[in-house]
């Protein structure tokens, strides 16, 4: 059986609504024919995907299932969509999706002397977004840091970094060499996914605020809302007065990675894939902001 992606992005919009009229308002259909198509997706995958009843619409087991996977389906459909119409007028352009502080210049200038007729793009890729757009074909490979839906993703170890803690400008550990991870027991957090995820092995507060952003988080921290933990080249990347880094090197170091849609197979690609694993220790290095500069001039 294949998949009808129009049945699928039908599914997308009721359930991300669990309302069946507001989604037919959406996608600009009539809420009867939404239903049918709903109704022949069920009997195509022969699951239930809504229980419907007085009291509303709900998903079941099955409709959940179906509604992780559609995101990364879909998406690398726009992807494939893209990439043809690119190819149809005769460009050739590879995006670098890459996150803050990670230095694309090292790569970038390999990959440019062995393919001198493409045209190299960059696009900045926050935690949230980073896994849409490489799906979507926004962005062709990307540079990113945990965490990160993996699904439909192919991920590559380049290299790691260490870690800090950010806290704000007059804080009591502010200005250290270094600090041991108990010092921060008891201090709220600022994060900017699943307090899960972050990198202490501590318990997490309950305290703490969610940012989207390394800017936003900063903001905070330097509001004395939290502290918060960067890496390295970040703190290159955003030096200011009101916010102090602080090493703590009991914490494993970050991992960054290079991210590649499972679908996404080229030439260029591979070459740049290939440039950016050869030039890896320089772009770790590139978290020293001296040598960073010393690229940049080449």
């Amino acid at each position: 059986m294949d998949l009808d992606l129009r049945k699928l992005r039908y599914f997308v919009a009721v359930a991300d609504r669990l309302h069946f009229g507001r989604a037919a308002e959406e996608l600009h259909i009539a809420q009867p024919v939404l239903s049918r198509q709903i109704r022949a997706l069920e009997q195509d995958l022969g699951v239930l995907l809504f229980i419907r009843d007085s009291h509303g619409v709900e998903l079941t087991d099955a409709g959940r299932q179906l509604l992780d996977d559609a995101g990364s389906l879909l998406a690398s459909v726009r992807g494939v969509q893209r990439r043809v119409s690119v190819a149809g007028r005769g460009s050739r352009r590879l995006v670098i999706g890459f996150r803050t502080g990670i230095p694309v210049i090292p790569a970038a200038r390999v990959f440019e002397a062995r393919n001198p007729d493409v045209v190299l793009d960059v696009q900045r890729m926050e935690w949230d977004d980073q896994a849409l757009m490489l799906l979507d074909g926004r962005v062709d490979v990307g540079y990113v840091r945990l965490p990160v839906d993996k699904t439909g993703l192919r991920l590559t170890p380049l290299y790691t970094e260490p870690l800090m803690v950010a806290l704000p400008g007059d804080h009591r550990l502010a200005g250290k060499d270094e600090i041991a991870e108990a010092d921060l027991d008891g201090e709220p957090l600022v994060w900017h996914a699943d307090p899960s995820t972050l990198p202490t092995r501590r318990p997490h507060p309950d305290s703490g605020v969610r940012a989207r952003g390394v800017e936003e988080k900063l903001e905070h921290v330097a509001a004395g809302r939290g502290v918060s933990f960067v890496g390295r080249s970040e703190t290159v990347f955003y030096s200011r007065p009101d916010i102090s880094y602080v090493p703590i090197p009991e914490l494993p170091p970050e991992q960054i990675y290079l991210a590649v849609a499972e679908s996404r197979t080229s030439r260029m690609v591979n070459d740049f894939l290939a440039a950016a694993q050869e030039t890896a220790e320089i772009t770790a290095e590139c978290g020293n902001y001296e040598m960073w500069q010393a690229q940049i001039r080449g």
